[in-house]
């Protein structure tokens, strides 16, 4: 298995073909589904169709020094190789990695550990590092306070709360969305704070 990139507590692979069973396990979950269609499990067909390709695309603008160019990546507890979910971490603009959108979706068991800030962090780091990005950026639903929360904890701040016409309407979309974001510049000025 190819490593993208490891923490104390996660690697980060590629997604691969093979990984289909893994990813419908994860959909197949209300409670993960919650805001993003209201608890509806995927269908294979729709994991097959709609999802996989946009966990295997390739953005060249992102290759920087590790020659990926992937915008999603397969998660996985680095002591026991259980797939806990993924990371997504690519470009706005499919030609441009000057702003990328994070993003994550784990199994429950791996709620409450920390680690969507944790693979988060290290995904921000490597952006602003190695990958040429100036600015992150993530969103969610007003309501989703855990997802708030990880952003919060990866340094991403809140830019605006918005409204946008989405093809299912679940509970709590009145509210709107959220934006966070974090600079490169701004993330250099607190790294070199807590050097």
């Amino acid at each position: 298995m190819h490593v993208f990139l490891g923490t104390d507590r996660l690697t980060l692979r590629p997604f691969g073909p093979q990984d289909v069973d893994l990813v419908l396990s994860l959909d197949a979950d209300p409670e993960v589904m919650r805001h993003l269609n209201g608890g509806r499990p995927s269908t294979r067909d729709e994991v097959e169709r709609e999802t996989m390709p946009a966990l295997l695309r390739r953005f060249p603008c992102l290759d920087g020094t590790r020659g990926e160019g992937r915008g999603h990546w397969a998660a996985e507890d680095r002591a026991t190789g259980d797939f806990l979910g993924w990371f997504e971490f690519r470009p706005t603009v499919p030609d441009s990695g000057e702003e990328v959108e994070l993003g994550y979706r784990l199994h429950r068991r791996a709620w409450g550990r920390g680690l969507a800030t944790e693979g988060s962090r290290a995904l921000i780091r490597l952006g602003f590092t190695e990958l040429g990005v100036e600015r992150v950026t993530a969103t969610t639903m007003t309501v989703n306070s855990r997802s708030r929360r990880v952003m919060e904890k990866s340094g991403l701040v809140f830019v605006r709360t918005f409204f946008e016409e989405w093809p299912e309407v679940i509970e709590g979309s009145e509210h709107g969305d959220v934006e966070y974001a974090l600079t490169r510049r701004t993330w250099l000025r607190g790294a070199a704070g807590q050097g």
